[in-house]
């Protein structure tokens, strides 16, 4: 459990303004250095010191708050008259052309959901109604951070965006890889973004937020820690988009034919369950196959292995909002699945490959305001924000007014209106009327009293404030909640993850403000932190807003807690030479096969070998090819004349080594003895489980095994963790 911060928190002076509770200078040199009052949801407020820096629109009018969005009343609504946001949020939308600014690399599919049960007890969406109906989807994946030509496997949130093509119009639920998000109002997010991507300067680094500005920008936001927590946890390294979880993220609001309304929060959960690979398999995947996500995602569905994800939601009334102690519109919290479980609803199937990546992967434009009669949305800021900016992206990047034409974009159901006109007009309307109301045209669009979308009549009211709400200023019980919810291996992945990211950090005071924040997340945390960076002084805590409570933890928040041994899906590689037995591989292949995955050779030339019987045995990959970064499990069964040559290749040795060190279950046959010495394991399965001698034990030993996951025991073995 998290221990309280030893060291004692600085006396700091207290500002006329009760508004800005507390002053500090953190994290910041002399030459920059600035009062940071804290606003009244824990947020920090820097403030200029001179005209000459002041914050201003670009209009040249001096900004007072450039961190919450403008409000009717602290959990309000964002108003339209928020000229500073929407100023500020467009130009960001419109800052690359025609690459999206975010989620710029991506990789998607078609496919269909299917209702498995009736939601009309809290919806009217009508695609939620009628069991075994099914609606027609596509769904793209992609990285955050990275430009179009990055790499899959870099440390990042995943999106998760799905487009129903419902028969009321299309619903965009425009989603990501993790619940929560760094940011609490979505004035903020032009600035995140700009401190995780490219230095302006030098444009690099690429695809990763593995430098100063992030982790500067980071310390002095502590509402993003929950966030951060997540970013360094497995979660952000996945095997495979097939086996990732999805969310809304946000509170959103369903309503059903009786007006009734019902908070919820949105899931997906993959059927062939959760599974991450470690970082310096991550980093090799990236050299090996920069594709290796897309390449996944194609491949399974070419063929006939089709990804599906239930569909869950999580529901609660207003009443049990307000029982909790969290604020349900902070997107930054996420509600335990052991105070509200999940109610599979449906299912999502992606069975179809698309037929050209630009016509639709590239020019799929997804709108978080896209949503059906029964869909609505909550006062939450960030999603407020959201409802603006992506309409405003796909303007710019699509080119104007009519992406909605676009096939790809286009509702399945019938659709008209009367608006005319615009670049890239697709349709030839006709007639003379092009308004309503209208006596001249019978038979021009009107509206629906019955069928029309109606918004739910939430009773809104406040004084206009740029204000975050005191309920959002506890920054630090959830980040602790979810560090506690981790099994140790996935701890010490954390840990090693921000070592590895602040050591980045040319910086030192960077390192230190982020230490001051990470201590009241979990003392232990923060000082194996400061040992892997050899930080030796004593770590100063950050001003708290609200410190942190013990939560119990929540074993579903956990990979690895909640794993299922399976092989359905993963990928098995097995290293031939010439004169192996070929008897045996084909046992083995058919085992494999019938436990759900692939079973792929690899060979010194891709023209395959010559087994013992003389037989030609194809290959999949040449060595250098397929490096076993890219197996969930492997096996060595070359001859004794083929292993000796093998441990004379270093990308044969580096197979073996590799693959142990990846924590992968190994099978082998004694023939690899020279192999095992050169690559320094000691193949003794009395000392790891993982290691599966088909000279004493079964194949159905080693599928056994290889479906249990990883070694995570020889970790300590094969790895210094801080």
């Amino acid at each position: 459990m998290a221990k309280s911060p030893t060291a004692a928190v600085p006396e700091t002076s207290q500002p006329a303004d009760p508004k800005a509770a507390r002053l500090k200078t953190e994290g910041q040199t002399p030459a920059t250095q600035a009062a940071i009052p804290a606003g009244d949801g824990g947020e920090l407020h820097q403030q200029a010191q001179s005209a000459n820096e002041q914050l201003t629109t670009n209009q040249g009018v001096p900004i007072s708050d450039n961190q919450n969005s403008l409000k009717a009343g602290a959990r309000g609504p964002v108003l339209l008259q928020d000229f500073i946001l929407r100023e500020k949020i467009m130009h960001f939308d419109h800052e690359r052309i025609p690459e999206r600014v975010v989620h710029a690399r991506g990789s998607a599919a078609h496919g269909f959901f299917e209702c498995l049960e009736s939601c009309a007890d809290i919806t009217s969406a009508a695609f939620l109604q009628r069991v075994g109906e099914r609606t027609p989807v596509f769904t793209r994946f992609s990285t955050v951070a990275g430009n179009k030509g990055s790499f899959d496997v870099a440390r990042d949130v995943r999106g998760f965006a799905v487009k129903f093509y419902t028969q009321e119009g299309n619903f965009d639920l425009v989603g990501n890889n993790i619940p929560v998000f760094f940011i609490q109002d979505a004035i903020k997010f032009p600035d995140l973004i700009h401190a995780a991507k490219q230095d302006p300067d030098r444009e690099f680094p690429q695809a990763q937020t593995a430098h100063d500005t992030f982790w500067d920008y980071i310390s002095l936001t502590p509402e993003s820690l929950h966030m951060i927590m997540w970013i360094m946890s497995d979660r952000a390294i996945p095997r495979s988009y097939r086996m990732m979880e999805g969310f809304g993220v946000h509170t959103f609001r369903l309503v059903n034919a009786d007006g009734a309304s019902t908070f919820v929060k949105f899931h997906w959960r993959p059927k062939l369950g959760m599974q991450s690979v470690v970082w310096d398999e991550a980093v090799k995947i990236n050299g090996a196959d920069p594709d290796f996500h897309r390449r996944d995602l194609w491949e399974a569905i070419e063929g006939g292995d089709f990804p599906e994800w239930e569909f869950c939601l999580q529901t609660f009334t207003q009443e049990q909002a307000d029982s909790f102690d969290f604020d349900v519109l902070d997107p930054t919290k996420v509600i335990p699945e052991e105070i509200i479980p999940l109610r599979v609803v449906g299912r999502m199937v992606l069975d179809r490959n698309p037929d050209n990546f630009f016509a639709e992967t590239e020019q799929v434009a997804f709108c978080a305001a896209n949503v059906v009669p029964g869909i609505d949305f909550t006062n939450d800021p960030l999603l407020q924000g959201r409802l603006f900016s992506y309409l405003d992206t796909q303007l710019k990047r699509l080119g104007g007014p009519n992406f909605h034409q676009i096939p790809i974009n286009q509702p399945k159901c019938p659709f008209h209106n009367l608006q005319r006109d615009g670049h890239m007009q697709m349709g030839v309307p006709k007639g003379q009327v092009n308004y309503e109301p209208s006596s001249l045209g019978a038979d021009i669009a009107r509206e629906s009293a019955e069928n029309g979308y109606r918004t739910f009549p939430a009773s809104e009211a406040g004084e206009q404030l740029r204000v975050r709400p005191e309920s959002f200023a506890d920054h630090y019980t959830q980040a602790r909640m979810f560090l506690a919810s981790q099994t140790a291996p996935e701890q010490n992945h954390i840990v090693s993850a921000l070592v590895f990211e602040l050591s980045k950090c040319i910086n030192p005071p960077v390192r230190e403000a982020m230490l001051a924040r990470l201590v009241h997340v979990d003392e232990n945390l923060a000082l194996r932190v400061a040992a892997g960076l050899g930080m030796r002084k004593a770590i100063v805590p950050a001003v708290a807003p609200v410190e942190a409570r013990q939560m119990e933890p929540s074993p579903m928040l956990s990979i690895l807690a909640k794993a299922v041994a399976t092989l359905q899906g993963r990928k098995i590689g097995c290293l031939v030479s010439d004169g192996c037995d070929g008897e045996l591989i084909g046992k083995l292949q058919a085992a494999v096969t019938a436990a759900g995955a692939k079973f792929q050779i690899i060979a010194p030339t891709v023209g395959g070998v010559v087994t013992s019987a003389g037989e030609l045995l194809a290959a999949d990959h040449k060595i250098e090819g397929g490096p076993s970064v890219l197996f969930d499990a492997v096996v060595l069964a070359p001859s004794l004349e083929g292993a000796a040559a093998l441990t004379l290749s270093a990308e044969a040795v580096n197979f073996l080594r590799d693959a142990y060190g990846h924590l992968k279950v190994i099978g082998y046959l004694p023939t690899i003895g020279p192999m095992l010495v050169k690559a320094g394991i000691d193949a003794n399965p009395d000392n790891d489980r993982g290691l599966i001698s088909f000279e004493t034990a079964s194949i159905d030993a080693f599928i056994a095994q290889a479906a249990d996951g990883r070694i995570w025991e020889r970790e300590a073995w094969v790895r210094l963790t801080p």
